[in-house]
């Protein structure tokens, strides 16, 4: 038997954080991995799709600036775009990451994690071996998500790609269709669009992106029909057929639709299936409710930890990471014997990951936001008002692109009078969510924010246009 202070399942970059939190505390600890180190992000989600992303839209801007746009020659080129999204996976090898944990001093353990019992872990390595440990203070599981596949008759038999084989590709698919209207459906349609791939997309709901502003998703929806996507909004899915390793047939209420792969990108599942959850009293492939420490709720003894998309809190990368400081921050805080505060601004309490979270869709044009929508603080009783203006109107956007388009929306809580919800459509627009989140997660009153001056002609101009119409 093993033992170290804490115990990380899962060496994504949460798990990563959790661990080095505790080891720059002076604690010891371990990571388990049963695949690449670094997770999810690193190689199937994040920085692939954004590498893949980043030439179309940096072309796309050459082509809107008129100048620029006369000096653009050609399209975007498939290969080296391919090329570049390998170099940032490090060719789905993960010796970098190896060595970082191992210049900081953390253990890595090959193989697959289970929970044994109270502060045990088993680990059935991939070269056959079995390792038990146990731990002096915490265990910390942060086995992420994976892509679900919908309840449609014939999809798990037709092997439909999921976000990972869509970002690891290594050929432009000459079809696609994608089953799903969310971020990942919407960003891989980009950018498979824009790599050359004959693209239809299916959204079985009322819009694209429906956890976000309704004109998000209509600005989206617009662009990628500009670009050629075949977009079906309300589409019914009947059921799916493939016949070995040929195309794939869509069957939907206007016919059937045939591509060379299928893509579905239709919800995740908690990665808890076989980690040993009912030796401690839990149920097998759940999510793991936690509270503000990213502890555990339904496991007595304070040990057992879950943070990032385990929790369901906020299945975001940054955010998993923002909950790994908190959670190694309160590990370290009561292996000392200390008091753990919940309070907002404690580093021992992620207390941000539900009202004010940030995310960027990258499409083209990109959706930015942060907090709650009008209709989602709405729903929480908020007493609102709400402001939107169109972000052509601005000298920044001109000077940006010619032919901007784009629009923005604040949600103020008249009772505090402080923003609860900012949305950002538009070119360029990512670069401005900082500030929207500060705005936000800081409570900054309408009238100190009127005196936060947006340089001028930058796209931040939009911040006076918000206040102005909003009457300050």
């Amino acid at each position: 038997m093993q033992t170290y202070d804490v115990i990380v399942i899962g060496a994504g970059s949460t798990g990563e954080n959790v661990a080095v939190r505790a080891v720059d505390g002076g604690l010891s600890a371990v990571l388990i991995e049963s695949e690449l180190v670094g997770g999810e992000c690193s190689y199937w989600a994040c920085m692939p799709s954004k590498a893949l992303l980043r030439g179309p839209e940096t072309l796309a801007a050459a082509r809107a600036v008129d100048g620029a746009a006369q000096a653009v020659t050609g399209d975007v080129d498939a290969a080296a775009t391919l090329a570049r999204r390998t170099k940032f996976t490090s060719d789905w090898n993960d010796d970098s990451q190896v060595q970082w944990a191992a210049s900081k001093s953390i253990d890595v353990l090959r193989g697959i994690g289970r929970l044994t019992g109270e502060r045990t872990v088993r680990v059935s390595g991939t070269d056959g071996t079995v390792t038990d440990l146990t731990a002096t203070h915490a265990v910390a599981v942060c086995t992420g998500s994976s892509a679900s596949l919908p309840p449609i008759p014939g999809v798990a038999d037709a092997r439909p790609w999921t976000a990972r084989e869509a970002t690891s590709a290594q050929k432009v698919p000459d079809s696609l269709v994608i089953i799903g209207g969310g971020v990942v459906g919407c960003e891989l349609a980009t950018a498979w669009r824009a790599l050359g791939s004959d693209v239809t997309l299916l959204e079985r709901g009322e819009r694209l992106l429906s956890r976000h502003e309704p004109f998000a998703g209509d600005f989206v929806a617009a662009s990628l029909r500009e670009s050629g996507v075949d977009v079906r909004i309300g589409a019914s899915i009947d059921g799916v057929r493939r016949d070995g390793d040929g195309p794939t047939t869509v069957l939907t209420g206007d016919g059937e639709i045939t591509a060379e792969y299928l893509l579905v990108a239709a919800g995740r599942r908690p990665g808890t299936a076989d980690i040993g959850l009912e030796t401690v009293g839990l149920e097998p492939g759940s999510w793991l409710d936690v509270d503000d420490t990213c502890l555990v709720t339904a496991v007595e003894g304070g040990w057992l930890y879950a943070a990032g998309d385990v929790n369901h809190r906020a299945l975001l990368t940054h955010m998993g990471k923002y909950q790994a400081r908190a959670c190694g921050t309160a590990i370290l805080a009561r292996s000392r014997g200390e008091q753990v505060s919940g309070e907002a601004w404690s580093s021992s309490a992620a207390t941000a990951d539900h009202a004010a979270v940030p995310a960027v869709v990258f499409t083209e044009p990109a959706v930015a936001s942060v907090g709650m929508t009008e209709e989602g603080a709405r729903s929480a009783g908020l007493a609102v008002r709400a402001v939107e203006y169109d972000m052509a109107a601005l000298a920044g956007t001109a000077v940006y692109a010619d032919g901007y388009a784009g629009r923005a929306k604040m949600v103020v809580d008249e009772d505090r009078r402080v923003l609860v919800g900012v949305t950002f459509v538009g070119p360029g627009v990512g670069e401005l969510l900082h500030s929207a989140t500060v705005a936000v997660v800081g409570e900054v009153p309408l009238e100190r924010l009127w005196h936060a001056v947006p340089s001028y002609p930058t796209i931040s101009e939009i911040w006076l246009r918000l206040l102005e119409t909003y009457g300050l």
